[in-house]
């Protein structure tokens, strides 16, 4: 016998001699003593407290009659964890269920919880019992039906707690990407406060002519418009940033590394800063962009937080959704405007190890017309696992094109977009589980395993769609494919 049971005792006892000790028992109480003979000997336990009776795993089964004391059962559950089944007093019989219903081992843990004594009758003993006590035989079936009803509803209630606990450990998963970069653009912003005030104190000491005030005031209000651009291929957006960076060194424009990129954000070019190189003189010129850069930049982070703050609403709605079932409105999804937003709340974890993004978008990806939501968060999902993976200085290509309707026009058709990544590739025996939900490969307290889950849970259920991937050492792919609408 496994666990404690090395002070357990037994001893074989003709059942009729143990008539009065067995009326005790509510099933038991009519019972006569003839009823009994077929029985036999039967086996008298005693079990100090703390002693395992039954164990879950072990082949034989038996039918288990409570005469004095208390035991509890408990069944293991996949996940590590246990359920409680009950907890048993004197007269109370159990283990007629595995019985029943032709369990082929013991599914339960049972150990006392106080000094016992039990009858304990094997297989055909008890179905002896069962086929000449019409009384016992009926007590037996009611008291199955009670137990079957008891543990569907604890397993109902045990499945609501993973689920709850799903839910809650992937909002939280969601919740740090935004939080953080919402926290990180807030202290971006005060720097960039800070030497907004530094050079407009230095200007306020410059006498100013009209056509510098001029210039500085269309700036200013060119820049305070801040509408988003049209997202830019890597290619396009990398060949403007080069061009506005040559420029910017040709005028000897101190920090022009970091004022091309950020001009370039927001759709400008040199044209659009031709009237500062003509107005002033080249000392004060870098002050001019500097300032411009600081005004510019200060207003994209303000966009980060909002997107961040935004991002955190949708997930409380989005919970809330989910808790209360309710429909959404039908609306239209940029796809690339989508996976803009997401890389520039990620921005942080590319530069850390230095990975560069090349985005490859298709001409005419069609708007998404649909009342799913969540779509952010695959790509967060999906990006955070590439980036995990990737080398350092490593590349990640991002991927849109569409896929012809019925007609063979766009019409009806949908929006494909593809994540590629550089890293060691997934594991052949792991591409089977890489959707299910706590699976990951990543060292403890690293990975949830929560985040393909969710990403396949929102393509597929939110938008009807369906999410693929292919991998080899150097290169693995993940696919999303989302309906034009649903």
């Amino acid at each position: 016998m496994e666990g404690n049971r090395s002070n357990i005792t037994s001893k074989l006892v003709p059942a009729k001699d143990l008539l009065s000790q067995l009326r005790q028992a509510p099933l038991f109480q009519h019972i006569k003593e003839e009823d009994l003979d077929c029985l036999g000997e039967v086996e008298v336990i005693n079990a100090p407290a703390g002693s395992v009776i039954a164990e879950a795993g072990e082949p034989r089964l038996y039918f288990w009659v409570l005469l004095s004391g208390g035991v509890r059962a408990t069944k293991p559950e996949a996940d590590g964890g246990s359920t409680l089944l009950g907890t048993l007093k004197s007269g109370d019989t159990f283990g007629e269920v595995p019985l029943l219903t032709g369990a082929p081992v013991c599914a339960v843990h049972v150990e006392t919880v106080a000094d016992s004594t039990l009858l304990r009758a094997d297989g055909p003993g008890f179905w002896r019992l069962m086929s000449t006590c019409p009384v016992v035989r009926g007590g037996v079936l009611t008291n199955m039906g009670k137990r079957l009803e008891a543990y569907q509803i604890l397993t109902l209630h045990r499945e609501k707690l993973i689920s709850l606990g799903t839910l809650a450990a992937g909002l939280m998963h969601e919740l740090n990407n935004p939080g953080a970069a919402a926290r990180r653009a807030a202290a971006q912003l005060r720097e960039n406060l800070v030497r907004l005030q530094e050079i407009s104190l230095r200007f306020s000491e410059t006498e100013l002519n009209a056509d510098q005030r001029h210039c500085m005031t269309e700036l200013q209000t060119e820049a305070l418009k801040f509408q988003k651009p049209q997202a830019m291929s890597s290619l396009e957006q990398s060949d403007a940033e080069e061009a506005l960076l040559e420029w910017l060194e040709g005028a000897g424009v101190e920090n022009a590394w970091k004022i091309a990129p950020t001009l370039v954000a927001v759709g400008w070019g040199k044209e659009d800063i031709e009237c500062a190189r003509r107005a002033f003189p080249d000392p004060v010129l870098s002050d001019a962009l500097n300032w411009l850069e600081s005004l510019v930049s200060s207003l994209q982070l303000v966009g980060t937080i909002e997107e961040s703050v935004a991002r955190v609403t949708d997930l409380v709605i989005a919970v809330k959704k989910y808790a209360y079932d309710d429909k959404n409105r039908e609306r239209e999804i940029d796809i690339h405007d989508s996976i803009q937003s997401t890389l520039t709340i990620l921005a942080h974890k590319f530069r850390h190890k230095q990975l560069s993004i090349r985005k490859v978008f298709g001409a005419e990806i069609p708007k998404i017309k649909t009342t799913g939501t969540g779509l952010s968060q695959v790509w967060t999902n999906i990006l955070d696992n590439a980036i995990d993976a990737s080398p350092e200085k490593g590349e990640i290509v991002i991927r849109t094109w569409s896929e012809s309707g019925a007609e063979g026009g766009t019409e009806n058709g949908a929006a494909c977009i593809g994540i590629a990544d550089q890293g060691a590739g997934i594991a052949a025996e792991n591409r089977d589980h890489i959707f299910e939900p706590f699976f990951t490969t990543k060292p403890v307290g690293v990975g949830t395993g929560l985040g393909l889950d969710i990403a396949h849970r929102i393509v597929v259920g939110q938008f009807g769609g369906e999410i693929k991937f292919s991998s080899e050492p150097g290169h693995t792919e993940f696919v999303v494919r989302v309906p034009e609408k649903k």
